[in-house]
């Protein structure tokens, strides 16, 4: 199966507003996507969608085959999601956090321990797993997010304004990550208001303004349209991001 991604005729309301309507795209195996729009247009309803802490109206998600609707546990195990204020147990200790969602995908000890360790390894984070989660920086809760979405190799990752809060070095580990995982034949889906981040990293993209996709295809395409730049920078509605 070459879709890890497939996201069909979704619509999402609040009220009489309309965030999201009608939007349909693919991922494919390897694919890094962009899903580019300025704030306001319905990235962050599309997302939430996605990995399924928001109800939708209208449409299906579908993650290596399973519907997020029908199939929710099954979609879970193929994804990890990374938002963009990362909301974790704070009461927990980073490695008790990183135990705790590693028993949850009944990871074996001796998988999580080699995970964890490369990971807090490359973002730095070794000497802070014995620390209160409450302690840590906003740049700290989210390589702990990383790490824990990590520990069960998910094929699919989902990532809301990954790079905002990330230190450069981090963020260069990151997108080291992203393009690991890939190549082990899974998906990349993240949100971005900043062209040049997508530009830089993505294969393919989608943009959305006023929560419909207004253009979508792969970067060389997108950077020749001489209006991205004024589609990108047009004042936000007070939907959602």
């Amino acid at each position: 199966m070459d879709n890890i991604l497939e996201v069909r005729k979704l619509s999402k309301s609040y009220g009489d507003k309309k965030a999201v309507e009608n939007i349909s795209f693919e991922i494919h195996k390897g694919d890094i996507f962009a899903f580019i729009g300025p704030n306001g247009a319905g990235k962050s309803t599309t997302i939430r969608s996605v990995v399924g802490s928001l109800e939708f109206d209208k449409g299906d998600v579908v993650i290596c085959g399973h519907s997020v609707k029908d199939e929710p546990i099954e979609c879970k195990k193929n994804l990890a999601y990374i938002p963009d204020t990362p909301d974790i147990y704070e009461h927990l200790t980073g490695i008790q956090y990183l135990s705790f969602i590693a028993d949850a995908f009944r990871i074996s000890n001796i998988e999580r321990k080699n995970k964890i360790r490369e990971y807090a390894d490359r973002f730095e984070m070794s000497n802070a797993l014995g620390n209160l989660i409450s302690s840590y920086s906003h740049g700290m809760k989210q390589k702990i997010s990383i790490i824990a979405a990590m520990i069960h190799s998910p094929k699919l990752m989902v990532l809301d304004e990954p790079f905002v809060g990330l230190d450069p070095k981090a963020a260069v580990t990151l997108k080291m990550v992203m393009h690991e995982l890939c190549e082990k034949g899974g998906a990349i889906f993240f949100s971005t208001h900043v062209l040049e981040v997508a530009q830089n990293l993505c294969n393919r993209v989608s943009m959305i303004q006023n929560g419909r996709i207004i253009l979508s295809g792969n970067m060389e395409e997108l950077v020749r349209d001489q209006s991205l730049d004024c589609l990108l920078y047009t004042s936000p509605s007070p939907r959602d991001s």
